[in-house]
């Protein structure tokens, strides 16, 4: 969990908690799609654009991440 927030952080230049809202942070399609590609390398799970901006929080996220494992 803590390696999302991070990730997020980097990306939206500020702290991230886990249940930090991404649009709220200031997030957008662009930010998105740059975190969804480094999650999918670092997880190796896929990962919709739609999941995401559905997940909105680290928390979720993560939560689809395992999801993703479990399937494969």
């Amino acid at each position: 969990m803590l390696e999302i927030n991070a990730l997020w952080g980097e990306h939206l230049g500020c702290e991230v908690g886990a249940d930090d809202d991404f649009f709220a942070l200031g997030g957008n399609s662009l930010i998105g799609i740059r975190i969804i590609e480094r999650l999918v390398q670092q997880y190796g799970v896929e990962l919709s654009v739609r999941d995401f901006y559905l997940a909105q929080t680290p928390a979720r996220v993560a939560e689809l991440i395992e999801q993703g494992r479990a399937r494969t």
